[in-house]
């Protein structure tokens, strides 16, 4: 073990463990525990000894509560580059978990944002506890639902990713294993357990371990999500933002009225831009939707993003000044500049592909 132990990496019975270590951080995810996650990835994939991999978030709170955003927002207006280096490498590490060779199995126990949600939904087992409440709050900060968001959330049942990307709608196990984004739910105090069942299982395979999970899952309850998916459908199957703000306000029903008052507070530009990050993601492969995801977040830097954390996570006062304040503001010719490729030859930099 060396003496960063920002993020702690151990190998039990041939389980390699990945332990997010800043649990008075609620495990906030730094440029530095991306780096140190990839390169891990690396060894790991090309050792006979390690037959899977999962992850963990210490503490009690906490999975992962997202990226270190405020020290991100700090770099960028200090003219420093290490906040573009921080995406960089943490959209890389989400690649590697996505392409990493062996099973990857994800115990998901507490709170789970942003960069939670990159370092854990890429893998082959999402597992989530009692106690796991996700969101990809990012429109209400002045940036988009990354880390693979452009990915996974499109290829939700009907329009749940978009809703949940608009909205940055809270989800607790029921809803998260009704939309079948959690493989798995178990009782957050039987991880130890699992993983050493793991280690002790001939583990050569995702049936393999599907099989180890399967005896400790356990039925979360109806789905309270379910009740709103015709809803979620009709109205965030729009062709616009514009036109779902529309569909919602022509509802007069309490859900709709709620939804439309939530979008109303978030980034015009943040949301157009996620609108438009998933209709494209939802044709895109892994490697690409990153690819697109890394143009987005250089633009979102000189945009929205410095003022919402500033509003939300620095002075806290919940009100971003949003420039421009209206959804009817922002053109089409605005977004489409978000997707073009960067000046200089910028990109991100993605090694020759693993076979999954």
């Amino acid at each position: 073990m060396s003496d960063f132990d920002e993020v702690l990496f151990e190998v039990r019975s041939g389980i390699g463990v990945i332990i997010l270590n800043r649990p008075k951080a609620l495990n906030a995810l730094t440029h530095e525990m991306a780096v140190a996650i990839k390169d891990q990835l690396g060894a790991w994939a090309v050792d006979a000894i390690v037959k899977a991999v999962a992850v963990v978030g210490a503490g009690e709170k906490a999975f992962c509560a997202g990226g270190d955003v405020v020290r991100v927002a700090k770099s960028y207006q200090d003219g420093t580059n290490e906040w573009r280096a921080f995406f960089h490498d943490e959209y890389l590490m989400n690649i590697a978990i996505a392409e990493f060779p062996k099973p990857y199995i994800s115990f998901v126990d507490g709170i789970t944002m942003g960069g939670g949600v990159g370092v854990s939904m890429p893998g082959d087992f999402w597992v989530a506890s009692e106690r796991t409440l996700f969101a990809m709050p990012e429109t209400g900060l002045g940036l988009f639902p990354d880390v693979g968001g452009g990915y996974f959330l499109p290829r939700l049942p009907g329009e749940t990713g978009m809703f949940i990307a608009l909205t940055g709608a809270r989800l607790k196990v029921a809803d998260l294993y009704g939309l079948g984004m959690a493989s798995h739910v178990i009782d957050g105090e039987v991880i130890g357990a699992i993983i050493a069942d793991l280690g002790e299982t001939a583990i050569g395979s995702n049936d393999c371990v599907q099989k180890v999970l399967d005896k400790y899952h356990v039925d979360p309850g109806n789905a309270p999500i379910a009740l709103y998916l015709d809803m979620i459908d009709e109205h965030f199957g729009e062709a616009s933002v514009e036109s779902i703000m529309a569909s919602l306000a022509q509802d007069h029903g309490d859900w709709a009225i709620k939804q439309h008052s939530i979008m109303s507070t978030k980034s015009p530009t943040s949301m157009k831009i996620t609108f438009e990050q998933l209709r494209r993601g939802a044709t895109l492969s892994f490697r690409d939707t990153m690819q697109m995801e890394f143009r987005i977040v250089n633009r979102c830097m000189d945009g929205d993003f410095p003022e919402g954390v500033r509003a939300i996570l620095i002075d806290k006062d919940n009100s971003p000044a949003w420039r421009p304040q209206t959804l009817e503001e922002v053109s089409t010719s605005d977004v489409e500049q978000y997707f073009a490729p960067l000046s200089g030859g910028l990109r991100l930099n993605i090694p020759e592909r693993n076979s999954k």
